[in-house]
């Protein structure tokens, strides 16, 4: 693609406005009603999220994982051998990001990250289709591979061990995080690039609100 043309590629947002008497007290209120917007809109990947971390050099990476609740912050699974988690273990600071096409929004999260329970990584495993419970087990994410049939042989090996059985145990390797938000940034898309952004942060139990320019 011609770098003009990536210059000429533009979008008017038009669709909402956020103004202060939309806020709430509590940010995870807001977040919790924006979801549903987005999930009423029909938003492709709703729960979808750009979770971004740091490693011990310094060096940050991001990816997309989904959202699987909303606690005391929010929850979502992996390896605990993953690159993902080898970062958390030696910077436990990681920053959250939605993004919701349809409804022209974003949300953007930074907090810490802290294991849940194992009972609750249990629960939630075996809530699985047994698919995604086999291919726990098959893949050693973030790890180097010599190709395709090296994942797809080892499926097939755990078909033939679990055959006849709706559920597999939860491998050890495997379980929840949850990233604790200590700040939040509502972003609305507004016309002329001129955006309504609302930051919330965590000060002495209470939660400052600031209006922050586009």
């Amino acid at each position: 693609m011609k770098e003009k043309q990536l210059r000429d590629l533009r979008k008017s947002y038009k669709l909402n406005s956020l103004n202060k008497e939309d806020l709430k007290e509590d940010p995870k209120v807001l977040m919790s009603d924006w979801l549903e917007d987005a999930i009423s809109f029909k938003d492709p990947e709703p729960t979808a999220m750009t979770l971004s971390t740091v490693d011990k050099d310094g060096q940050p990476s991001s990816r997309i994982v989904l959202l699987k609740d909303i606690d005391d912050g929010f929850v979502f699974f992996t390896n605990y051998n993953s690159k993902k988690s080898e970062d958390i273990k030696s910077n436990n600071k990681a920053s959250l990001l939605f993004h919701w096409k349809v409804m022209e929004r974003q949300v953007r999260i930074q907090g810490h990250v802290e294991m849940i329970t194992e009972n609750q990584s249990i629960e939630y495993f075996q809530s699985r289709p047994k698919g995604s419970q086999l291919g726990a087990w098959a893949s050693p994410q973030s790890k180097v591979i010599a190709n395709r049939e090296t994942l797809d042989d080892r499926m097939s090996e755990l078909r033939d061990v679990y055959q006849g059985r709706d559920s597999l145990p939860k491998p050890a390797h495997w379980g929840g995080y949850r990233v604790v938000p200590t700040y939040y940034e509502f972003w609305q898309g507004r016309d002329n690039r001129l955006h309504d952004r609302f930051i919330y942060t965590y000060v002495n139990d209470i939660w400052e609100v600031k209006r922050l320019a586009p």
